[in-house]
């Protein structure tokens, strides 16, 4: 047993108590990965607000970077002192979607024995499979990508969800092509990664939607070429007048907000498709007309984690850091403490944040 402090979740809604826990030792396949960073993500908010359910207590966090500590039966690719990165990705390698190259949406994932104890013996849910508000995580080495020693922990935290949720959206699930035209809704920390994506990828217009004028101004700086408030009353007539009425190949809902998922389709030119990133509520509902999808041939896609392939995605996305090509300390809000967790919790539900970072080491 390792016993780290972590952040808490005793109540839904309440805010998280920083306490020792006790972690067991890594199984077949598994690594120990002492954490020296963990980004905050509005899907641990919805976790710790019971938006989603799950099981109390619990331990969130799922967007971290820190070095192996030890590792279990079973584990040849990576190694002890190795800088990685963590994920939630967890995936069997065998079942038909890892097989077919889409991890992200594995089914063949096995029960393992609860990694996580509280002081008093109590068992927690490491959630998302990861449970990195703590000082430390036994996660599976699928779980994980290398980290060259020469890239900030803090910023490499970024490339665990967010990055790769807002990029891969755009590059991996969408496949955007030179000269199509974008509209990211939401210029948060996924929707501005999305914007990234949509500049790398050579779309023509890439237009950010944000009910913050702030926001807008701030997007450009990521690759936005045009800003229209999400608040207007005919937001697409906006979108018209910018693209010269062709409207959008691609919409990016990043937010999980309905009425963003709601006029999302008046956004789109024939034949485009509105990509489901941004995770509302469960229970929460949005509407459509189907007559003018069928019409129009007009599509409605999910993505998940950006579709990321953490071989083939995170090397490339580093090196494109490295030559200034991805913008990544530019999305840090700034840093706090473990035991602040719960202020830069509320500073992130504000809706100013881009990315607050725990620093655990």
């Amino acid at each position: 047993m390792t016993r780290v402090k972590a952040a808490v979740c005793h109540a839904f809604g309440e805010d998280l108590r920083v306490e020792d826990i006790d972690l067991r030792a890594p199984g077949q396949g598994e690594v120990e990965v002492r954490l020296d960073a963990v980004a905050i993500c509005h899907s641990d908010i919805s976790f710790i607000d019971g938006g989603w359910g799950g099981d109390l207590p619990a331990v969130y966090g799922h967007e971290a970077a820190g070095r192996i500590a030890s590792v279990g039966p079973g584990v040849s690719a990576y190694s002890v002192g190795q800088k990685v990165l963590v994920t939630l990705i967890k995936s069997c390698g065998a079942c038909s979607t890892c097989a077919s190259g889409a991890p992200v949406y594995c089914s063949g994932n096995a029960p393992v024995e609860p990694a996580i104890r509280l002081a008093d013996g109590t068992t927690a849910t490491k959630a998302m499979e990861c449970g990195a508000f703590a000082e430390a995580v036994v996660v599976h080495q699928s779980q994980l990508a290398a980290l060259p020693d020469d890239i900030p922990s803090d910023v490499a935290s970024l490339l665990a969800c967010g990055v790769i949720t807002g990029v891969g959206a755009v590059v991996n699930t969408a496949q955007v092509r030179p000269g199509q035209n974008v509209v990211v809704i939401g210029a948060g920390g996924v929707g501005l990664n999305a914007i990234q994506g949509a500049r790398i990828a050579g779309a023509a217009r890439i237009i950010a939607m944000d009910l913050s004028p702030e926001k807008l101004e701030g997007a450009k700086a990521f690759g936005a070429t045009d800003g229209v408030l999400a608040g207007d009353p005919k937001p697409w007539k906006a979108v018209s007048m910018i693209t010269g009425g062709k409207m959008a190949d691609a919409v990016f809902v990043t937010v999980g907000a309905i009425p963003a998922y709601d006029q999302s389709l008046r956004l789109l030119a024939r034949g485009g498709t509105m990509y489901a990133v941004g995770m509302p509520h469960s229970g929460a509902m949005a509407e459509y007309e189907p007559v003018i999808i069928a019409a129009v041939g007009q599509g409605m896609k999910g993505s998940k984690m950006g579709d990321t392939v953490l071989p083939r995605d995170i090397p490339w996305m580093v090196d494109m850091y490295k030559q200034g090509r991805l913008k990544l300390d530019e999305l840090i809000s700034n840093r706090w403490r473990l035991d602040q967790i719960n202020e830069a919790i509320a500073d992130t539900k504000t809706g100013h944040a881009r990315r607050n970072v725990i620093l655990l080491s």
